[in-house]
């Protein structure tokens, strides 16, 4: 959640990025007055409290005439308190349940509008030109014994599939490049629970707008994630870190998933968009102040790892109405996919300032030892569907694949990935 101050201190801020968000900006108003009914209600049972106590001291020392009217008053008074208490706690739960409801603000720089009002902050790398008609992702992995998507639908439904072969060992060599590249820049690696408690996945801000998209197991209480950014937010929930040496970087590597409600008929073909897919993300606990830097570096080894695979790619500054409720600002990098001719995301990063960690309570002690609340950061650096713009964009005539240079040691050498004869 945001910091409750920056709603009473600042409110017009809120409500420009409500606007921002295209969301109710009378949520703002909404929660002053629940807010200013609460503190009243706070005060009000404050001085109630304080004349009840001053009442009851006087009641031994009353003499027999006097006793039976300040037992009255103090009878009373009881009651205005008890009265003042439930005005406090049903305008403090009122509060709380529309405030967990705000996104986080946005940045006063991110671009205003919904999903197709991003901006191009640069273009890397050369679209290739084939002298052959490309082939899409589903048919070279077919061809290489790579990717059965029949199977998959048999075994568990649509949007399902297995890897197989040269397949699957490209998703572990790609994730195995991610996490060694993580290491080498001071992450330290993780393998994170697939289940989470409510509470965690509530923290991290993926119960509210996209609850629709989270698999729940209800008979249990858990939901599966969709990102291991849930279960590494939720790592030092309720702890006070040590941040005097830096930000703390974390990379989990897990299997993720995601119900992709409301995409019936798009992207069916292949594993564009799927249920199920493996991915390696970074995590961050920092400072505030260190925040916006850290997403620059975020941002920085994710175009390392796409100049690794040797694809064209673009980054984008993410519109203020397609952030998601936790982040501040967002980028994405978007690979170039030869058969579809356009962009498609493999990326992203968004800086969540400390709209995560306020609601899963994750602090640090500032320099005069005083617990403040930490930032908290995340960025992809690799999944499953990253394998459809390396074969597309390094296929070759025959339906052979080049493996870009970076992966080949994490493939034990591997040049080429021929397809199988049947």
């Amino acid at each position: 959640m945001i910091d409750p101050r920056t709603l009473r201190e600042d409110p017009e801020a809120v409500r420009a990025s409500q606007r921002a968000r295209g969301e109710d900006e009378g949520v703002v108003d909404k929660l002053l007055d629940l807010d200013t009914r609460r503190r009243s209600a706070i005060a009000t049972a404050d001085k109630l409290r304080a004349e009840q106590k001053s009442v009851s001291k006087q009641v031994p020392k009353a003499s027999a005439e006097e006793k039976p009217a300040l037992l009255a008053r103090a009878k009373d008074l009881s009651a205005q308190v008890k009265a003042a208490e439930v005005e406090q706690n049903e305008a403090s739960e009122e509060f709380d349940k529309l405030f967990r409801v705000l996104p986080n603000l946005v940045h006063p720089d991110a671009p205003i509008g919904g999903e197709d009002d991003f901006a191009v902050l640069k273009t890397v790398g050369e679209v290739p030109s084939f002298d052959f008609t490309p082939r899409d992702h589903l048919d070279l992995m077919e061809g290489l014994g790579a990717l059965d998507m029949e199977r998959g639908a048999k075994v568990s439904g649509s949007r399902f599939y297995f890897l197989s072969g040269v397949g699957a060992q490209l998703q572990l060599a790609l994730l195995n490049m991610a996490v060694a590249r993580a290491t080498a820049n001071g992450f330290t690696p993780m393998i994170t629970p697939s289940l989470v408690r409510p509470e965690i996945m509530a923290g991290t801000g993926f119960l509210g707008a996209h609850s629709s998209e989270v698999y729940r197991l209800r008979d249990d209480d858990l939901y599966l994630v969709g990102t291991s950014e849930v279960p590494l937010a939720g790592f030092h929930s309720d702890e006070i870190l040590d941040l005097a040496a830096g930000p703390r970087r974390y990379a989990g590597w897990s299997s993720c998933y995601r119900r992709e409600a409301g995409s019936y008929g798009k992207d069916t073909r292949g594993i564009i968009r799927v249920h199920q897919f493996d991915k390696v993300e970074m995590f961050v606990f920092a400072k505030p102040e260190d925040a916006e830097t850290e997403h620059e570096r975020l941002l920085g080894w994710e175009e390392e790892m796409l100049a690794a695979i040797e694809v064209p790619y673009r980054v984008i500054d993410t519109a203020t109405g397609d952030l998601g409720t936790s982040a501040y600002r967002k980028y994405d990098c978007e690979a170039w996919v030869p058969t579809q001719e356009t962009y498609r995301e493999l990326t992203s990063t968004s800086n969540c300032t400390t709209f995560q960690a306020r609601r899963l309570s994750v602090r640090y002690r500032d320099d005069n030892g005083k617990p403040q609340t930490a930032a908290t950061l995340n960025g992809t650096l690799a999944t499953t569907r990253w394998i459809v713009a390396i074969v597309e964009n390094h296929q070759q005539p025959d339906g052979s694949v080049r493996v870009p240079v970076a992966l080949r040691p994490f493939l034990g050498g591997l040049e080429v990935l021929e397809p199988v004869k049947r």
